[in-house]
Order: structure tokens, then sequence, then C-alpha cells
């Protein structure tokens, strides 16, 4: 397939730059992949939409302020973004300034001098003052996504951050998962819905477009995931009991899925580089809850490979008419799968 088989047009005014009030009050687009239509509904409404049993499976990953400022020595400035953590006080990290920095390059910042070690691929290898995560908790800032035109605000420290996120490492958030408040989480609660949990650090590439024509040329970015034996445990117990399994987000799925690379999930943790595009075959998740995504960006060729890429389209064209808000702190839609999408 074609990366422009993945194309709509987006008018600019959709892309929501802050988000609710309330984490639950967005809507929702309910799309049934086996019918081939799909609802207008609301977030808070998925106690009622799911069934007592089905098994919730959030990414408790937590979202690092992983960018900072810096000035060279020539006095160019420089931006540099946490990509992953490494021993001691190294990192790698993504850069952005006027000209390339080299190897031996020291970069005040308002944590102390960063010393670029080297080049990998597209990242660098940097010596922080401290270790990563605590200089970046220190002195960095939140990393919005770069379509939010606008500098991060004191309140994003607590929303760009899921309720249940534990597990520091991100550089963006698992956005589904922002959807989750306190009385919304107690309603699926109440109604008898589990609740289990995978770690996925999402990396800034989640941001970096498709660049290859063709999807088979395309290479994914490498992401640290974890899925903990009681996860797994969690998940064949739904299946034995006929319960479905929802994935909150297309990092959860990536995470179960690629637990499952063998034919059978089991507890794994390591990076995976999983690539889901239409023809696809998902082993584990029934069904996923997710917020609308970029062009031609793998996250939406993800949903179409689970709802089938024409009523994927349809639906995201249905939504840009009904003025749903998109992307991080956008609306949802809830997913349940084409015929032949699962194995």
């Amino acid at each position: 397939m074609q990366r422009s088989d993945f194309d709509y047009t987006l008018p600019p005014e959709l892309i929501a730059q802050a988000p609710l009030p309330e984490r639950s009050a967005s809507r929702l687009l309910c799309v049934d992949g086996a019918a081939g239509r799909w609802s207008d509904r609301w977030v808070r409404e998925l106690p009622q939409l799911l069934d007592p049993g089905d098994l919730l499976v959030f990414n408790d990953t937590r979202v690092v302020p992983a960018r900072i400022a810096g000035r060279k020595a020539s006095g160019g400035r420089v931006e540099i973004l946490l990509e992953r953590p490494l021993p001691g006080r190294r990192a790698r990290v993504q850069m952005r300034a006027s000209k390339p920095s080299r190897p031996g390059t020291v970069i005040d910042t308002a944590g102390g001098a960063v010393v670029v070690e080297s080049r990998a691929g597209d990242l660098w290898e940097v010596t922080l003052p401290l270790p990563a995560l605590e200089f970046f908790e220190r002195h960095g800032e939140v990393p919005l996504p770069p379509y939010l035109a606008r500098a991060p605000g004191a309140g994003d420290r607590e929303r760009y951050q899921s309720l249940l996120a534990r597990a520091p490492g991100a550089v963006a958030a698992p956005t589904a998962s922002l959807h989750f408040d306190a009385p919304l989480l107690a309603a699926l609660a109440g109604r008898g819905l589990g609740r289990a949990l995978v770690t996925l650090h999402v990396g800034a590439g989640t941001f970096q477009p498709v660049r290859a024509e063709r999807l088979e040329e395309h290479v994914m970015h490498a992401e640290w995931c974890e899925v903990p034996e009681a996860t797994v445990a969690a998940v064949h117990a739904a299946r034995a009991a006929g319960r479905r399994v929802v994935a909150i987000g297309t990092t959860v799925a990536r995470a179960l899925e690629s637990a499952a690379a063998g034919g059978e999930l089991v507890a794994s943790g390591g990076d995976t580089a999983l690539f889901v595009r239409p023809g696809y075959r998902f082993r584990v998740i029934d069904a996923l809850l997710t917020n609308f995504h970029l062009p031609q960006s793998t996250l939406l060729m993800l949903v179409a490979a689970f709802a089938g890429r024409e009523l994927t389209l349809a639906a995201y064209a249905h939504a840009v008419r009904e003025r749903y808000r998109f992307f991080s702190y956008g609306d949802a839609m809830l997913v349940f799968p084409a015929p032949g999408a699962r194995a």
C-alpha cells in the first residue's frame, strides 16, 4: 500500500489546542467494522457501550517534561528533546539547531552543561549534569506535540498526563487514556469492567512522518514496552469467560500485539518496532479506544488495519463534517474490528 492511501483533509481549526475542562466530556465516534457503520456518542457513555467482564488495558507510562532549551558557545540556540534515558548520566536525544552539532559540543542549559558525545542515526547521545529522568524532571518543560501552536502552560503538566500514569519514560502522552477521570473509572468498575496495565514509553518518533511512499519501506522507531504477567493472566481470564479485550490507545494495541508476536500472548519486556498496517491480523485486542490521528501517520494505519481502510477514512470524513476535535487534546473513537482483522 501507499502512504497517500491514508490521506485526508483536515481544517486546521479542528486541531484541539487545549483540553476540555472535563476529561470525560469529549465526543466519541463509535465505529463498527463488522457492520460498516458508525454512531455519534460521548466518552462518558463508555460504561453502557461495553459489557460487564470486558477488560480495559491501559498504558501506565508517565510523560517526562522532556524538552529543554540551550545555547552553544557560539550563541546558537538548541532545543533538546529526550528520546531515551541511558545508564549513568547519558541519554539519547533529538536536537534542533540552525547548524548540526558535533561530538564534543557543549550546550549550556538552565540545568547545567550538556555535552554531545556521538551521533546515533537521527539522534544524538549526550552526557547530562544528572541522570536523565532527574535532569529533565527538574529543568525540562512539557513536550507538547508540534501541532499545538502554543507554549506549554501550567495546566499541561497535569492534563497531558493520564490519571493512571506511574512509570516515567514517555515524551508524548498515550492520549486515549487522557479521557478517563475518576468518575468515569469508578463507573466502569461499578459496571464490572476489568482493568489491566502495560507500559510503553512513547518516543518522539511517534510524531515523525512516514517518509517512504511504499509502506513496506518504512522503518518504525523502536519504543520500550513491558507486558507484565498479571496482564497476561487477566487477558487469558477474559478470553476464557468470552469477554473482550479493549486496548485504550494504539500504544496498548502495539504492546499487546508485540507480546503475542510468537502466536501466544506472553509476559515480555524490551523494544518493539512493530508496524501495524492493513493486512495485519490482530491476535489479542477485540476493541480499540483511540483519538483521531494525523493524515498518513502510522497510528492512522493501525486503526485502518483494525476497522478497514475505507470505513476508517469514511468515519474520519464524518468526524470532519461534524466538527469533532482532532489529535492529542481532541475527541475519541471506539472501534470494533472489521471481518478478517483478527487472526
